[in-house]
């Protein structure tokens, strides 16, 4: 039986068109490139939470000479609502990069490890997790739900 996947995004000219408190939580991903440690790869990437009770909380990418023992900053960010928010959901995130030498006018998109832990969270409070993909300018991409960004992610329910 054949099956079909399909579903929408939102491709905004710039950030102008978010609404203000996404334009808010935007400008804290962006802020957020700036406590990157990134020697290596020289590639910043900066994320920020809006939690259900309206807090803003960042994370950055961390990296280190042993490179698997580094960390995205979706993953970094998601540990630190974990760990400090425990009880809370989180409503919206905004991702931004600063690429050393080059511009940074394209949406960027969370790598594979990402989406699985963006959609872990949404699983473990059932609520999807609005993401904003952008960089310092230039256009916006908007998705609804980490699970349009994976699919067939890995929900653990096998595992019961």
């Amino acid at each position: 039986m054949h099956h079909k996947f399909e579903f929408e995004y939102d491709l905004l000219d710039d950030s102008n068109q978010l609404s203000v408190v996404d334009q808010e939580l935007l400008q804290a991903a962006i802020k957020a490139t700036e406590t990157a440690y990134a020697p290596y790869s020289n590639f910043k990437v900066g994320a920020a939470a809006r939690l259900s009770s309206n807090a803003i909380i960042i994370g950055s990418n961390q990296e280190s000479t042993s490179f698997p023992v580094g960390i995205c900053a979706e993953r970094a960010l998601l540990n630190s609502v974990g760990s400090q928010f425990p009880l809370e959901k989180i409503q919206t995130i905004a991702i931004s990069y600063e690429p050393l030498g080059k511009p940074s006018i394209e949406p960027i998109s969370p790598c594979g490890m990402c989406r699985q832990s963006l959609l872990d969270y949404e699983n473990r409070f059932k609520a999807p997790i609005k993401i904003i993909m952008a960089g310092k300018s230039g256009k916006v991409m908007v998705v609804q739900s980490a699970m349009n960004l994976l699919p067939f992610g890995f929900d653990g329910s096998i595992l019961l």
